[in-house]
């Protein structure tokens, strides 16, 4: 796929920000969505040239109208500036120079069926990386729980998809480096390097808590000891000066 050259940031920052796509998610939908992007800015957020964004269109030409993609998740890597994306309210092909590498869609029951159907192939013509689905009922509105496509030659081709014993949904994502996983009706995301999930937002905050805790206990606790030395340190000085 050809893109158009990308505009020079001076260029994005006086740009009219993109109108917001309707919405018509279900709760759970939203939550996940929610979630995800969570996940995905938090293990992402020692790089600087990665945008994670959602819930604004994907367009070729920024003042195309015509243009309705509006992707749950959208991931690009190698960006020279993520703010201008986010201020533009969406991601413009032709000013940012690349397409995604990835994008989500999470299954609701307004446009459930379009996601596996006609947002397939415009995605491939869009040129992004990956295309994923995401079916927190299990695949009432989507065709599966969980599916990933990866675009070869301009076409998508379906990636593994593994299905565990006790349930779990999963799929490694190229793009992300990351295994995405359907279990019992939610979005989580696995890191093979670190052997262990991401954590959600609620794990984030109570992590984030109990490392405070920690911290202020080790200051307590270092506190003490530096109390309890010039204690000692003065009793000896006492005891030197009556020999």
């Amino acid at each position: 796929m050809t893109t158009e050259p990308a505009l020079e940031l001076e260029d994005v920052g006086v740009l009219e920000p993109l109108p917001d796509p309707p919405r018509a998610h279900d709760m759970l939908q939203r939550n996940s969505d929610t979630e995800f992007d969570t996940f995905l800015r938090a293990h992402f957020a020692h790089r600087a040239d990665v945008l994670v964004g959602g819930a604004g269109f994907l367009r070729q030409n920024g003042g195309d109208p015509s243009e309705r993609l509006a992707p749950d998740c959208v991931v690009a890597f190698g960006v020279d500036d993520p703010k201008a994306i986010v201020k533009r309210n969406g991601y413009v092909v032709r000013e940012v120079g690349k397409p995604p590498d990835f994008v989500l869609e999470i299954a609701s029951r307004a446009t459930g069926r379009r996601d596996y159907t006609v947002k397939r192939e415009m995605y491939a013509g869009y040129g992004v990386g990956e295309y994923w689905r995401f079916d927190w009922t299990g695949g009432r509105y989507h065709d599966a729980a969980l599916a990933g496509d990866i675009l070869v030659g301009g076409v998508y081709e379906p990636l593994p998809i593994q299905r565990e014993p006790d349930g779990l949904v999963w799929g490694y994502s190229t793009a992300l480096g990351l295994n995405l996983c359907w279990e019992s009706g939610e979005l989580r995301v696995f890191d093979p390097v670190a052997g262990q999930f991401l954590r959600k937002p609620e794990e984030l905050r109570l992590y984030a808590e109990s490392e405070t805790e920690r911290a202020d206990a080790a200051e307590y606790r270092a506190d003490a000891a530096e109390s309890e030395a010039r204690t000692l340190r003065e009793r000896l000085r006492r005891l030197g000066s009556r020999g």
